[in-house]
């Protein structure tokens, strides 16, 4: 038992000393942000300048965001494994397979990017600088497990998670009005906790209606609370939050869970009537479907989709109607609503002096 015990606790002292910790907040708070700011630095902004350049008809752009796009399962590896603290071999080792979990993942390669980019980083975290040959020997490791990993599973991860993804989006599809709530309230929540909710859109390949809808919860979220604490945290408030992200308000959700609600039940709102009234559909990059305002990439993902629909003929053109839904939905519904809750809620005490109040 004494033995037992010994080894568990060099074991523990091993990880320890490696930076191998094994816990939620790592893996699915640090890692699966990071992953979406790979995404953001890839696959969204060359799309973004792709779209640019089309539009302006500019060559040089087009290229430049197919270069940008054509990166995106390196791009990802790589944030992953600086958000798990990877030495630099271990870091660099990466490229390649994040190329191979994000290409074999298929439609659902960020997510295989990120089971398998986890696993290669700590496993290659292990051997480094364990052996002199150090420089042959970490990136053979990494490099290794992580592409024969790609190989044996990230064609089921991916599947699977295209599947989910198919099966929100037909659900979406068959009952707009409750799945258009339930996917709206659900990402926009995803939105302000700290985990991606544009890495977990990825991941499923949110898009269509559901994308739509999720866009809606997204920006129920950010332009909501941005309005809602306008009294606090004015102008300088209004920008951080609208247009950077309501995740600032979490430390005030914890504190006094109740602001949460308005934000909340706007998203029950906002997210049927994309679905059932505008018929809103993102069409662009799945990433963009958990973004919401933040850029303006949500907004942006919605028009590039049109872009796309029109291109492949399955839409004849943009309508004055998509303009309105994507304006009232994305900016003036929000506002509007999460401003008359948060008054309500004031008055019958639910949300008090300075709750709202960021730290500067």
């Amino acid at each position: 038992m004494s033995e037992t015990n010994t080894g568990n606790n060099k074991f523990k002292a091993f990880l320890k000393k490696k930076d191998i910790e094994i816990s939620f907040k790592r893996y699915f708070i640090d890692a699966m942000g990071a992953m979406a700011s790979g995404l953001f630095a890839s696959l969204l902004i060359g799309t973004i300048i792709g779209t640019l350049g089309s539009q302006l008809g500019i060559q040089a752009l087009i290229d430049m965001g197919g270069y940008a796009k054509g990166v995106a399962g390196p791009a990802m590896a790589v944030a992953i494994a600086y958000a798990l603290k990877a030495p630099n071999l271990v870091l660099f080792s990466m490229l390649a397979v994040g190329a191979a979990s994000n290409a074999l993942g298929g439609a659902g390669g960020p997510l295989a990017v990120l089971i398998i980019a986890i696993i290669a980083t700590e496993f290659g975290k292990m051997v480094s600088k364990e052996t002199k040959i150090d420089i042959l020997v970490t990136p053979l490791v990494t490099i290794g497990i992580g592409v024969l990993l790609a190989m044996a599973i990230a064609p089921a991860i991916g599947s699977a998670a295209s599947s989910i993804g198919k099966l929100i989006m037909w659900a979406t599809e068959l009952h707009p009005f409750m799945m258009g709530m339930l996917v709206s309230v659900i990402v926009g929540i995803a939105l302000t906790l700290p985990i991606s909710s544009a890495a977990i859109c990825a991941a499923l390949s949110l898009t269509g209606l559901a994308g739509g809808a999720a866009v809606a919860g997204c920006c129920a979220q950010m332009v909501g609370f941005a309005v809602m604490s306008f009294k606090e945290n004015k102008v300088g408030g209004l920008i951080s939050q609208g247009l950077g992200t309501s995740m600032l308000q979490m430390g005030n959700i914890v504190k006094n869970p109740k602001i949460w609600i308005a934000p909340i039940l706007t998203s029950a709102i906002t997210g049927p009537v994309a679905t059932c009234i505008f018929k809103m559909q993102m069409n662009g990059e799945a990433i963009s479907s958990g973004m919401g305002t933040c850029g303006l990439v949500g907004q942006i993902g919605v028009y590039t989709g049109w872009l796309n629909d029109i291109a492949e003929g399955t839409k004849a053109g943009i309508t004055s109607m998509d303009w309105l839904g994507l304006i009232l939905v994305c900016f003036v519904l929000p506002a509007i609503l999460t401003w008359v809750f948060g008054l309500i809620f004031r008055k019958i005490g639910w949300i008090k002096e300075n709750d709202l109040k960021l730290e500067v």
